[in-house]
């Protein structure tokens, strides 16, 4: 019975010795994928709060236009050449170029 018992435990240590590669594999891919993820995630909404009027911003369509009101979820902007104005959600804001460029000019 003893015997049997010894037998048990090395069975139960090599089951957790199993999962080793398993939890490495995950912390690789958590290292590598979800933490810059959310890192960009972040920076994103932090972005998005400190929106401004007058701002010139680039949606995720593309198109590039200058913020003339902001409103809870939705921006209008104005977009050259006709300064047409258009409503788009906040969401859609892929990226400022006015901090950009003084940010390089500093």
């Amino acid at each position: 019975m003893g015997a049997q018992y010894i037998v048990a435990q090395q069975a139960t240590g090599a089951g957790w010795l199993g999962f080793a590669p398993l939890i490495f594999i995950f912390a690789i891919f958590y290292f590598l994928l979800i933490m810059p993820q959310q890192r960009r995630q972040k920076k994103w909404q932090q972005m998005l709060g400190e929106l401004k009027t007058g701002d010139k911003v680039v949606t995720s369509g593309g198109i590039r236009g200058t913020i003339i009101a902001l409103k809870d979820d939705y921006i209008h902007l104005r977009v050259p050449p006709d300064n047409l104005r258009i409503e788009i959600t906040r969401s859609s804001i892929a990226s400022v170029t006015t901090s950009d460029e003084k940010a390089k000019a500093a």
